[in-house]
């Protein structure tokens, strides 16, 4: 966004790859074949203006984006519940998703309470963080009081979908999310991914980016931040460079772990203690020597079964799995894990689970595998909006980004980030005289948002 208005751009990049979280890089399986590894599946929702409109720059017409029909919900005694075909507005969506859902009956609509419930339609920032950011989404979610398998197909799957769990999740944040994603989303529920590695779209950034003069640094971590007077100096290998303006787009860890290696004045101004990451996630990647049955999605959403929380058949959607591999290759997803998980253990409930929902998997040998396990996405704890930095802080020479910064309107998970290096960038530009790139968003309230005082007197 700077480089496109002849800014002159220095990025510092830890890794060899452009992409951070949703990097790619090259592996190798034991055959010799060489494959791209990356850290699973992702979404990419119609309702993220502000990425697509970043990926339009290297794919103008989205041609590595895949549209998916549907994803369905698996739960316990077979169980599934689909988001296909809903209408994109609110109360219609709703009314059809009630209407096909096994979970939610009409006889069990007049006990559930219409305060909390339909707070869920009337997300304002101010109001809904106000009157929810102190509750826990579990609290909340009990107060809903919905049937328990209703609440565990359309609830439970959402709120760990974010990779917090839901006693340490706040309330008011999984509101906007149900905004964001549903409540208040234009374009419905369903979704695109990605049908090339990760790697391919970073390359063509890359190829972008040099072109329009940016110099990339790539290999090189940054080591120390200071200032010489106002102006933000940065430190790697040894080498100090002073620069007019900086921004700082890390993970809530890598923030960390700068603020404690920087000099102390930059604390404050990162804010590094007001942010944490969540609980830990894990990825396993099944080469296997046959393939699924032909009925199954490229994703689930699994739900009541354990901790696994979603399948992908990557050849369902990625052309590096189907062309290249005569099985399946399947990934199994587990969010939000509690601390010193036994390793050994969720694997094999993984993959029991994996053979309970695709009964076809049990006869399939794993020909290769590939384990991943982090805690680097951000926590959004009860009592912590305030405290979440925004991109402007106490030095006008220096910004933050990333899915933790609070913006003022209401983005998540790839759009947050990317919508935060939008509107870091665009401040440098009003600063200093130049034209601002346009931004779009979801509504910024929800249907009801104007009856929250109404909906209070419910309780």
């Amino acid at each position: 966004a700077l480089a496109e208005r002849r800014v002159p751009v220095v990025l510092f990049e830890q890794h060899g790859e452009l992409g951070g979280r949703v990097r790619g890089w090259p592996d190798q399986l034991a055959s010799g074949q060489l494959i791209t590894m990356e850290r699973g599946f992702h979404a990419f929702f119609r309702n993220y203006y502000n990425l697509r409109g970043l990926l339009r720059r290297v794919d103008p017409e989205l041609a590595l984006l895949r549209p998916l029909d549907d994803y369905p919900l698996l739960g316990p005694d077979g169980r599934v519940e689909s988001f296909s075909g809903l209408p994109r507005g609110v109360p219609w969506n709703l009314f059809a998703l009630l209407g096909r859902t096994r979970t939610l009956r009409l006889k069990d609509l007049p006990r559930i309470p219409p305060w909390p419930t339909l707070a869920m339609f009337a997300y304002d920032d101010t109001t809904t963080t106000a009157a929810f950011d102190q509750m826990s989404a579990k609290a909340f979610l009990d107060a809903l009081d919905f049937p328990a398998a209703a609440r565990q197909m359309l609830f439970d799957i959402f709120a760990h979908s974010f990779f917090n769990p839901e006693a340490q999740l706040s309330a008011a944040e999984m509101i906007r999310l149900f905004h964001i994603y549903f409540t208040g989303n234009p374009e419905g529920l369903v979704f695109d991914v990605l049908s090339v590695p990760f790697s391919r779209l970073w390359a063509r950034f890359e190829r972008y980016l040099r072109g329009l003069g940016v110099e990339l640094r790539l290999g090189n971590a940054v080591e120390v931040l200071d200032f010489e007077g106002e102006r933000p100096a940065v430190t790697v290998s040894g080498r100090r460079e002073v620069f007019e303006q900086l921004i700082v787009a890390t993970d809530v860890g890598g923030l960390a772990g700068l603020a404690a290696r920087s000099d102390p004045a930059f604390g404050p101004v990162l804010r590094a203690t007001d942010v944490a990451p969540t609980a830990a996630f894990a990825v396993w990647r099944l080469w296997l020597d046959r393939h699924v049955l032909p009925s199954r999605a490229p994703f689930a959403a699994v739900g009541g079964l354990g901790r696994l929380d979603n399948i992908s058949v990557l050849e369902r959607y990625q052309d590096e799995a189907r062309e290249y591999w005569r099985g399946s290759v399947v990934e199994l997803h587990a969010y939000a894990l509690e601390p010193a998980v036994d390793v050994a253990a969720l694997k094999a409930e993984l993959l029991e689970t994996l053979h309970t929902l695709y009964p076809e998997t049990r006869d399939a040998a794993v020909v290769e595998d590939r384990w991943l396990m982090a805690a680097d996405c951000p926590a959004f704890e009860p009592g912590s909006a305030a405290r979440r930095p925004r991109t402007e802080t106490t030095r006008p020479r220096v910004r933050l980004a990333g899915d933790f910064v609070k913006l003022p309107h209401p983005v998540a998970l790839m759009e947050g980030a990317a919508t935060s290096g939008f509107v870091a960038a665009n401040q440098i530009l009003a600063a200093s005289g130049l034209p601002e790139h346009p931004l779009r968003f979801v509504p910024d309230r929800g249907v009801l948002s104007g009856a929250h005082g109404l909906l209070a007197r419910l309780a």
